[in-house]
């Protein structure tokens, strides 16, 4: 089921009963079995809306495999003029007719399809921004959804009228309704397009790429943006960047995200920074971005290069965690000005991989995600039900034994947890990419979500704990408080990404940052983090996929955890709790440690789950922990010292890099004016020709650096 993305059984039946009906509808078209034709057209068209309305993965691959609602809507109008043909029930004149409203229904369907893509086309801007001031373009309402959106449910509601005229003609003899059901489904077509006519002279009369690039420029002009975050990659990817909204937005020289796919901007978390997104590199490439001394970037992918090559700015490589994957000494590191770690050891571990990067180009700021983690106190007492978070990495883009513990002994671990004499938690959080390469992965993956599903039920059946009727009830009021904020949370982000908008109307009325909005977002996911884990008994396992519940809060409910080489585990050792990590390249105890910083202070499992008996052990008797002084020790080595604060930190070296690209900027002034000093005059005299008020010296017009002298 999963090859043709149908999600349930009900779906693979539906979609057997609607590939039957027109298989069977056409051997009626051909021997003019009208009551069959009907009757197979009317149970085909309630299994298809049910797809349509049940299983989109599946309507989708039927369209990629080019069987898609058009063709499929053709097909049966086709079939239906063979058996009115067969039938002689309408008549030459009928059946002419027929054919004529059938050819209309199919050119207006047709005509349709290429307005609403005129339209969509047009309406793509060159840019999609947030927080960024752009109402002087003029940008137009988008269509309404039921003129644009759901053409197969609209073709099916045409061939529902021809269906029921059909039928009528059968029982009355009367070629007259099937005539008119045809009219009615034409008749409505054609109503839909000329509706679509006003929109599309007003998406052809919006502004093109010239005049949205000017506006941008003159934005940019008048707010001088020193620091941009720049990120480029997949959708599921958007937490990288997500996770430095927050210290950016902090920092006190005036910030700028770029973003370099649209998808992008849907799964952004909230902020109030100007966000502006640019999918061309030539679009990119011609802003006037001469105001930016520092470009930040979380991932080291492809697209960096289109905005690497501006040399008047400082270019930093942040990542999206601090461990030691090998990605993390990536030898692609070495064309920034500066690479940040968190701690000691990230500089330590470029020095030992010698990718190129020097000593002198990295910078120690400290983690400042991890502001809000809560750290467990020295005296920390046992609990009834202790929490275990088994958190893996994913399998990675190659096949490199150790880059995750899922396949080997992921499922293992869980089953000698879930099996524990002593009972426990179990919180199973997989990394977000985990299946996409390796369906090994995938496997393991769902066999350990099955075997916390029948561990639940086991418990669900024969409950370990004893609740007070006054703990069901506050049980029951957090629930009922947990289904309230996921409302508030969903309305929230409708008002952000206001699902009637398209991209450009979003461009075009987020035009005002709302500083308060992330603070309410803030609040809105603690207080649903506090209601679920109030609303689950404290002895029920939790598979935690999606967005919530986050990483973060996972930790402060974990007593342990059990991971990966990944910044997971070098994030967990900010709480001083016990962890343990799984060898499962085999290297032995020696030589996991001495290759893997995180390991200093962890207890260590085998592939088979071997050392787990141990890990129950501290849970419920602390004094067993010997390594939590290991642990303190490696944190400050892993993380950075405690003061100052980490933001504290981000903030001077973001000041410090900020200061030393405008030296950068008045070098290159002192250099291009003693190279060229007869041109010095010429370059002043038509500063008002070339160059824009903020335009850096050596720059054109356009933010491009002249190298030619």
């Amino acid at each position: 089921m999963n090859r043709l993305g149908i999600k349930s059984p009900l779906g693979l039946a539906a979609f057997a009963v609607m590939a039957g009906c027109l298989v069977t509808m056409a051997v009626a078209a051909i021997t003019g079995a009208g009551g069959v034709f009907a009757a197979a057209g009317l149970a085909g068209f309630g299994c298809d809306l049910l797809l349509h309305r049940t299983e989109p993965g599946l309507m989708s691959r039927l369209g990629r495999l080019h069987v898609g609602e058009t063709l499929r809507f053709e097909l049966r109008c086709v079939l239906l003029l063979l058996l009115l043909g067969r039938l002689h029930v309408t008549g030459p004149i009928g059946l002419a007719a027929a054919m004529t409203l059938v050819l209309c229904l199919l050119a207006g369907q047709a005509l349709h399809a290429a307005i609403r893509t005129l339209i969509r086309r047009r309406r793509g801007l060159a840019v999609a921004t947030r927080n960024i001031d752009l109402r002087r373009l003029g940008i137009s309402d988008r269509p309404p959804r039921r003129l644009t959106e759901w053409p197969g449910q609209r073709m099916l509601a045409y061939e529902l009228s021809a269906l029921l005229g059909l039928t009528a003609s059968l029982v009355t003899g009367d070629a007259r309704w099937v005539v008119a059901g045809l009219a009615l489904g034409a008749g409505s077509c054609l109503v839909t397009v000329l509706a679509l006519v006003p929109y599309l002279v007003q998406a052809i009369r919006l502004p093109g790429p010239a005049r949205v690039l000017a506006e941008v420029d003159a934005w940019l002009i008048r707010h001088r943006p020193e620091t941009v975050l720049y990120f480029s990659g997949a959708r599921d990817s958007a937490y990288q960047v997500t996770m430095w909204l927050k210290a950016v937005a902090a920092l006190r020289s005036p910030s700028l995200v770029i973003l370099r796919e649209r998808q992008l901007l849907e799964v952004l978390g909230p902020t109030a920074l100007p966000v502006l997104c640019v999918p061309s590199a030539v679009h990119l490439m011609n802003l006037d971005l001469s105001s930016v001394r520092v470009a930040l970037y979380p991932a080291n992918v492809g697209k960096n290069i289109h905005l690497l090559r501006v040399p008047t700015m400082q270019h930093v490589f942040l990542g999206h965690g601090d461990s030691d994957k090998i990605a993390n000494v990536n030898p692609y590191s070495k064309v920034y000005d500066q690479v940040w770690v968190a701690g000691e050891a990230g500089r330590q571990r470029y020095a030992e991989a010698a990718v190129g990067v020097e000593d002198a180009h990295i910078v120690e700021i400290g983690r400042p995600q991890l502001d809000g983690v809560r750290v467990a106190g020295g005296d920390h007492a046992p609990v009834p039900f202790p929490t275990v978070l088994y958190a893996p990495t994913w399998e990675g883009w190659t096949d490199e034994p150790g880059n995750t513990s899922l396949t080997l002994a992921g499922e293992h671990i869980v089953r000698r947890l879930l099996e524990s004499e002593r009972p426990v938690r179990v919180l199973y959080k997989p990394h977000p990419f985990t299946g996409r390469r390796s369906p090994e992965a995938r496997a393991a993956h769902q066999r350990i979500v099955a075997l916390i599903g029948a561990a639940n039920e086991r418990r669900a059946a024969d409950p370990i704990g004893e609740e007070t009727e006054d703990e069901r009830a506050l049980r029951a009021e957090a629930a009922r408080c947990r289904a309230e904020l996921t409302k508030r949370i969903a309305a929230l982000d409708a008002r952000l990404r206001r699902d009637h908008a398209d991209e450009a109307m979003l461009t075009r009325d987020s035009a005002e940052p709302d500083p308060a909005l992330p603070a309410e977002a803030d609040a809105l996911h603690e207080q649903w983090h506090q209601a679920h884990w109030a609303a689950a008994p404290p002895w029920l396992h939790q598979v935690v996929e999606g967005a919530a519940p986050a990483l973060y809060p996972c930790f402060d409910q974990a007593d342990l955890l059990i991971g990966d080489i990944s910044c997971v585990v070098s994030d967990f050792i900010a709480t001083l709790k016990p962890y343990a990590l799984t060898d499962t390249a085999g290297l032995g105890e020696e030589e996991f440690r001495r290759q893997n910083t995180a390991a200093r202070a962890a207890y260590l499992l085998d592939t088979e789950a071997g050392g787990v008996d141990h890990l129950l052990q501290l849970l419920f008797d602390p004094a067993r922990d010997e390594l939590r002084p290991a642990r303190h020790e490696l944190r400050e080595f892993l993380l950075g010292p405690a003061t100052p604060p980490p933001i504290q930190r981000f903030n001077d070296a973001v000041d410090a890099l900020v200061a030393k690209g405008e030296a950068v900027i008045r070098l290159r002034e002192l250099h291009t004016r003693e190279l060229h000093p007869i041109r010095e005059g010429a370059l002043d005299e038509h500063q008002g020709q070339r160059g824009r008020p903020g335009a850096s010296p050596g720059e054109d017009g356009h933010g491009r650096v002249d190298l030619v002298p």
